[in-house]
């Protein structure tokens, strides 16, 4: 039977993210003993809001000097947790900061890491992974008999744990850090704004995708380009209803062509083939042609809405659930509207 150790890092508020929480799901599921890691500045609110997950014991690595992603404390710490743990099966959300560290931390404990994990479960007696490969477009189930096995799943893709919090005993493993592992000092972070914009536009946790095409910044009906409107309809829906902005490579890929742009769009918020698969539970593509490029990325997206002139765009063709045939600034505009009116209380949901 294997062992599985679930290892995360705290968030600097204590809390564990919802990615962590999904994997935290994906490790009981899988059966065989169950053990905790946790690395931050203080983990005992993280250990006490999944104390009922069934695990055996708890294993700590806290301090002020963990509180920030650096690699070399990070994988310490990490690979001192996994030898006091002794599991078998390493099971970490994948992040920036966790894929990072996690494949050096397998070297340095002879086992083998696979990132990007979509699902786990058994074959027989047998661990499997599921992983993704090619943007999604292929599927492969893995299996290894090289121990520790360090697995990276991706965030989206399992029902986060749900158990009620409670109290919990933390048994600490004492990492012993030299002036060299804290070389790089963290300062503090910087957020720039996109085009003057402050608003955060990239949104995970976000119920719904909206992504703007390269139709925002062309000709309208009148034979003029509206930019300036363009970007003000699609950020007063961003507030109004907590979106996330995904954009296509088309509308990217503009402002390296000396053409009208919408200044807060970079190839950040690039949603398809060449940019982000984004899970989210609801999405509505506008001014998209719907082709195979731009649909892969919404693989994951659960209901999907499409406003588009082309009455035989890509979007119809069995790409969306629902198709809009009209004017993206027209619907947005009554969208909006409607958003105004609610947040004042005077309108429908």
């Amino acid at each position: 039977m294997e062992k599985i150790l679930f290892l995360a890092f705290v968030e600097p508020d204590g809390a564990l993210t919802k990615s962590a929480l999904e994997a935290l799901g994906a490790a009981i599921e899988m059966g065989g003993s169950l053990v905790v890691g946790l690395i931050g500045a203080d983990v005992q609110t993280a250990a006490s809001a999944v104390a009922n997950c069934g695990a055996e014991k708890f294993f700590a690595v806290a301090g002020p000097e963990f509180a920030s992603a650096r690699y070399a404390t990070d994988a310490a710490a990490a690979e001192a947790i996994g030898r006091a743990a002794g599991a078998s099966i390493i099971l970490v959300p994948a992040s920036s900061r966790s894929a990072r560290v996690m494949p050096g931390v397998a070297h340095r404990l002879d086992g083998r890491a696979d990132t990007h994990i979509t699902a786990v479960g058994k074959e027989g007696e047998k661990p499997a992974v599921t992983r993704w490969y090619y943007r999604q477009r292929m599927e492969a189930v893995l299996e290894r008999t090289q121990r520790p096995w360090i697995l990276l799943l991706e965030s989206g893709c399992h029902a986060p744990y749900a158990g009620a919090s409670g109290n919990v005993s933390l048994t600490p493993v004492d990492v012993v850090l030299s002036a060299a592992h804290q070389r790089t000092q963290v300062t503090g972070t910087q957020t720039p704004s996109s085009g003057g914009v402050e608003q955060q536009t990239i949104r995970p946790d976000a119920k719904l995708l909206f992504v703007a095409g390269a139709g925002w910044t062309k000709k309208q009906a009148d034979g003029q380009i509206h930019g300036p409107e363009a970007e003000q309809l699609i950020l007063d829906f961003l507030k109004g209803s907590g979106a996330s902005l995904g954009g296509s490579k088309s509308l990217v890929d503009q402002s390296g062509e000396g053409q009208a742009v919408l200044r807060f769009m970079t190839h950040l918020n690039q949603v398809g083939q060449t940019g982000a698969t984004p899970r989210h539970p609801k999405g509505l593509s506008t001014c998209c042609h719907g082709e195979e490029p731009h649909v892969v990325g919404w693989r994951f997206v659960g209901e999907r809405r499409a406003v588009n002139l082309d009455p035989n765009c890509g979007w119809t063709r069995g790409k969306a659930d629902v198709v809009y045939v009209a004017d993206a600034f027209e619907v947005m505009r009554q969208v909006n509207g409607l958003l105004q009116k609610k947040a004042k209380g005077t309108g429908a949901d």
